[in-house]
């Protein structure tokens, strides 16, 4: 019988949805390629197949799970198979330059970015060339985790840094980015959600404790193993002092963005084969808007959910992910029969 195959490399992410799909008593299967292997002669599985593959699947020792999951996809499509997030969304999720560039040819404005490839001295010397004695943020083009993102008040301050690098800082795929630093008007980003290409609400995401800011509750644990999202945004100079404890750091945002904003982003996303996204960016004090980050193996967080009473509910996450997978798995087996 036909299923839904979630395709993934770590398990720690799987929880919430498994839940969703498990409560609509929906036929699943967990599909772990942070190994593996498969006879491309013969047919894959029957049913509905999830690409959930994450660009920081380097930083927890699947080093080429990208890679292979690339090869299974092609194998999926090469027999008909429904895909949700196909080889386009995978191909965008582990290169931002190539993220980049779709979000500009679909009209939707990013920071500037410069792309090296090269030695430390080789970064060093772009980054004076496009901003000579300002502040930059320097970023891999395949990172994960936040890892390797860093906002420096001047090349001389990023020559110091690309001195002595962590090795588990260095982009997986050689390239680096350098991106204009660009100030918000309030220290909070805005994470839309897409589920099946449409808009499901919007996250405000509290940024005055710092950078890295994943919102599924797994990246909170305050520990070295933690799971994190590849979710990093280019606000502040400095973190600031923690927000008051009771305040939230992620709220859904009951009036969602902008028409045309969303429009935008919609677009985007169909014309690059992505369903399921969470897609971040920020409002600068001249008031443009500026998209940073499109990750497609998005994470929710729990809390802001149950404050805004999505939780357990399609309009959540897991639950709108659940229930859309389940409508596909439904009309495969309608053409199929």
């Amino acid at each position: 019988m036909s299923q839904i195959h979630i395709i993934h490399e770590n398990p720690e992410w799987l929880p919430p949805l498994a839940a969703a799909l498990d409560k609509r008593g929906l036929p699943w299967a967990d599909w772990n390629l942070s190994s593996g292997s498969f006879d491309l002669s013969r047919p894959p599985p029957e049913g509905v197949f999830y690409n959930r593959m994450s660009a920081s699947s380097h930083t927890r020792g699947h080093r080429y799970s990208a890679e292979l999951t690339a090869a299974v996809l092609a194998w999926l499509e090469r027999y008909g198979r429904r895909v949700v997030n196909g080889p386009r969304a995978l191909d965008l999720e582990i290169s931002k330059a190539r993220q980049y560039a779709a979000l500009e040819a679909a009209g939707i404005a990013v920071p500037g970015t410069v792309v090296v490839r090269g030695e430390a001295e080789d970064v060093v010397r772009a980054a004076r060339a496009r901003y000579g004695s300002g502040p930059l943020i320097l970023k891999p083009n395949r990172g994960g985790k936040g890892l390797g993102v860093r906002l420096f008040a001047d090349p001389d301050a990023l020559a110091a840094f690309l001195a002595d690098a962590p090795e588990d800082e260095l982009p997986a795929d050689g390239l680096w980015l350098l991106q204009d630093y660009l100030r918000a008007a309030r220290p909070f980003i805005t994470r839309a959600e897409f589920v099946g290409g449409r808009f499901l609400y919007a996250v405000e995401v509290d940024t005055s404790s710092g950078f890295e800011l994943c919102p599924a509750d797994v990246c909170e644990v305050p520990s070295p193993s933690a799971a994190v999202g590849d979710a990093f945004c280019p606000v502040g100079e400095a973190p600031a002092a923690a927000p008051v404890a009771a305040a939230p750091r992620f709220r859904v945002l009951p009036d969602g963005i902008e028409a045309g904003q969303r429009a935008a982003l919609e677009g985007f996303l169909a014309a690059n084969g992505i369903e399921v996204a969470g897609i971040e960016f920020i409002r600068t004090v001249e008031g443009e808007v500026f998209t940073y980050d499109v990750n497609t193996n998005t994470n929710y967080n729990p809390a802001a959910e149950e404050a805004a009473d999505l939780a357990g509910t399609d309009r959540s996450g897991p639950g709108a992910i659940a229930a859309f997978l389940g409508a596909e798995l439904a009309r495969t087996r309608r053409a199929a029969a």
